[in-house]
Formats: structure tokens, sequence, C-alpha cells
């Protein structure tokens, strides 16, 4: 049966695959709300499909948010303030949209009588050092007390934490693959940092993940496997046939040397689904004494899940998931016809 999703900022290479991939699910109707009606116009002729329709409108603004949700079954909330500067600058405007504005799609959602909403976090909102990922736990907590406060709620809302989405928009690969080609070194922060990898099909499974199995509340994180930034950097300049090297700049403000895709006390109360692990949320009720006066004899045992101690890919491992990339594959081909002209 058909069913009609709205995608909240999704016109961005994520959004993309998202609209397809609910398209080919069966979505009779698919909607993209966004701020950039320039990108949604390049997105409209790219895809060519009428069952995608565009709304200009931002979530800040709960009015433009309540016209996108008329008739919706399913929800992925994706527009935010994702770079990490941005959101040091301007905390504020970060609060505005990562948090309140996603409390508007949720309060939206649900005045609507949509079935699932799913918001997509990041590894920056475990024990996060920065406006960006302080914003985005906060969004977690937003859909976590939803699902307390709202036991019969026929809305489902529920959070899917990712860490770098190879060749998204705004990630180093583009950057490296760039300065390459530029017969440049690629600028590397520190290339012991590490830092989880996903590719655009596998974060779209996780989201559909969700949709499919989310109870409120829940944060579903995939067992991403991670490199080094080095290693990342070596492995496509081994692609490219560039020299290995790279320049260091050193790690900026903001920055974590290792990201963590779950805290030990979210995996002491996990579940495993294999290649996902299911985060209930805690459904204590407004009894403080079990915050403030009862504690967890057992503690929590145990490590984070960080990209230090996740399962480290190697040179070649990477070099294999990069050329499985269209992005990769289009730029190899663009460089090797440029160096035979």
């Amino acid at each position: 049966m058909g069913f009609c999703a709205l995608i909240t900022g999704g016109t961005g290479s994520f959004g993309r695959t998202m609209v397809s991939r609910l398209l080919d699910l069966g979505a009779v109707e698919v909607r993209v709300l966004s701020r950039d009606e320039a990108k949604q116009d390049a997105m409209r002729r790219e895809i060519g499909d009428d069952r995608v329709r565009y709304h200009v409108g931002d979530v800040r603004d709960r009015a433009s948010v309540d016209r996108a949700m008329r008739g919706v079954d399913r929800v992925f909330h994706a527009a935010a303030l994702k770079q990490v500067p941005s959101c040091e600058f301007f905390p504020m405007e970060a609060v505005r949209t990562n948090v309140l504005g996603s409390v508007n799609v949720i309060d939206s959602a649900e005045a609507a009588g949509v079935r699932s909403v799913v918001m997509l976090s990041t590894d920056k909102a475990v024990a996060p050092v920065n406006a960006m990922g302080m914003t985005k736990a906060l969004m977690e907590k937003v859909a976590q007390a939803h699902a307390r406060d709202n036991p019969g709620s026929p809305t489902t809302v529920s959070c899917v934490r990712y860490g770098n989405v190879m060749c998204s928009r705004g990630s180093v690969i583009p950057l490296f693959i760039e300065q390459i080609r530029a017969g440049q070194s690629p600028t590397v922060t520190d290339p012991a940092m590490t830092r989880f990898l996903m590719s655009l099909g596998e974060s779209v499974a996780l989201v559909e993940h969700a949709f499919a199995h989310a109870r409120p509340g829940d944060v579903f994180i995939r067992k991403a496997a991670a490199s080094t930034v080095g290693d990342l950097a070596a492995a496509l300049c081994q692609l490219f046939g560039a020299p290995d090297k790279i320049e260091i700049l050193g790690v900026r403000h903001g920055e974590k040397l290792h990201e963590t895709l779950a805290s030990r006390e979210e995996l002491a109360r996990a579940e495993d689904f294999g290649e996902y692990l299911r985060v209930p949320v805690d459904c204590r009720d407004l009894n403080y004494a079990l915050y403030v006066c009862d504690g967890d004899p057992a503690g929590h045992p145990g490590s984070d899940f960080t990209s230090a101690n996740a399962r480290r890919l190697r040179v070649p491992e990477i070099v294999e998931m990069l050329r499985a990339l269209p992005q990769v594959r289009a730029e190899l081909s663009a460089h090797e016809m440029a160096l035979a002209s």
C-alpha cells in the first residue's frame, strides 16, 4: 500500500538518496521541506519525478511545517545546522534549528497523526564537546521526552545516530579528492584521528530499519567500522595515483580525536540486532527519587563504543569501500580523462 513521506532538509546528497529509496519502497508522494529554493530546483531537475513535491519552509516556522505535514504517514527529520564552526560561532541559531525546530516537527507530526518520525542524530551527540553535538544531544532528549510524556501517542518518534557518511555534502572525502586532483597534498588535522565510516546506502538502510522496528524513544545505531584520517587520505592517494603525502594542520577547535557512537551507559541496556543496536528510552517518570536517591549498585561496566575501539579499517579495505561509491567512481573517471587529454 502506498504512503506519503516527508523529508525535512532533504536537498543534500543524503536527502536525494532517501527520496529515491522511499519511492522504491512504494511512496505515492515524497515531500521535501527546506529553505533553499535553488537546491530544490536543482533536485527537481535531477530527479524528474512528479511524485516528489517541494515545500519551501523552515523547521523553525511551525506553520510551514504544518503545511508540509498534512496527510503524511512517515517523516524523516534531517534539517539541521551541521557545521561545527557555524554552531560554535552562533550557538543560539543551532538551538533554534536543531532543538526548537525538532520540537516543531514532533508536535506537528503528532497533531497530523503521522505514524512514524525518524530523526537524524550524530556521534557528536555523545559526550559532546561542541555546540553542534550539544544541540543534537538535546534533540535526542526531546524525542525521548515525547515518548515518556505521550505513552498512548499514535506517533512513534525515534532517532538514528550516525558517524561520517562517506561523500555526503561537507564530508572530508570530496575535499581530499579536490586537493589530490589539484596536485595538492590532503590537509589532515591529525593522522591518528579516527572516524566511523558509513556509505549513503548503509545510512539509508538504518533509517529503513528504524521505520520498521522503532518503539517510541528508541535510538538506533549501526555498528560501523572506523579508520584513521591518515589511512583514509592514504587510500585516496593510492586510488588517484598520487604521492602518499599529507599536510598536517593540527586538531581544530571543537574536534575530538575519537568519536563515540554509544556510551557505556547506553550499551548496558542496548538490544543487539546484529548489524544494529537499539538503545531504548529510559522510561522513568517524574519520580525524582529514581534520579536523585536511587542508583544501580552494579554500575556500568565496560567501555564506550568509539572510533578508537571499533573494528579498524586498513588502507586496502578503505580503497575497496571507496571504489564502491558512485561519487568516487565518477571522480576517478574524470581524473583519468583529464590525464589522458
